[in-house]
């Protein structure tokens, strides 16, 4: 069973955890001495290891959208029905 398991936490995160997450981000740099420790307290109900987890990932497609490996929607055929 992993640690994220055992302390009741999940994957899945709410806009609200998103928020503080993006918050706590602003606040907390990369030279915070334990960064991600802050990060989860802020967030609440994930633990250090899932937060920078979640930051990971949030880089890794930031990257994939720099690099055009995300298409975008033709918002011009969605307004249109189409």
């Amino acid at each position: 069973m992993s640690s994220s398991s055992r302390n009741g936490s999940s994957s899945s995160w709410t806009p609200r955890q998103n928020k503080r997450f993006e918050d706590a981000l602003a606040l907390y740099d990369e030279d915070t001495p334990d960064r991600w420790e802050k990060v989860a307290g802020a967030v609440g109900g994930k633990t250090a290891e899932e937060v920078e987890r979640h930051y990971m990932l949030l880089v890794r497609d930031l990257m994939r959208i720099e690099l055009g490996q995300v298409r975008f929607p033709n918002y011009r055929n969605l307004e249109n029905g189409s």
